[in-house]
């Protein structure tokens, strides 16, 4: 009995479908109403920062070091701490 490659790729997708609902799941315990709304505004503009923001939070609550909800100032301050400085460039003229 062998698998095609379509039913490969319709499992694979099933199970990314059902890890995003658990991780919206989290979410919605971890993050009120706000925070929530924050992230995923900074979702569509850096989907690697919130995908950053989500594993942080996600890994704290499962080790317990986060019980309760993050209010929107909390969750400001976490993405500060977790944004990458930018790099600046200097330009010398000769």
């Amino acid at each position: 009995m062998s698998v095609s490659p379509s039913d490969n790729n319709a499992e694979e997708a099933r199970k990314r479908e059902a890890e995003a609902m658990m991780r919206q799941k989290v979410l919605m315990v971890l993050l009120d109403q706000e925070a929530r709304q924050r992230l995923t505004n900074v979702r569509m503009v850096k989907p690697d920062l919130a995908l950053a923001v989500e594993n942080y939070l996600i890994s704290s609550a499962s080790t317990g070091k986060l019980n309760r909800a993050l209010s929107d100032e909390e969750l400001k301050q976490l993405l500060v701490n977790l944004q990458q400085p930018k790099k600046q460039f200097k330009i010398n003229r000769v």
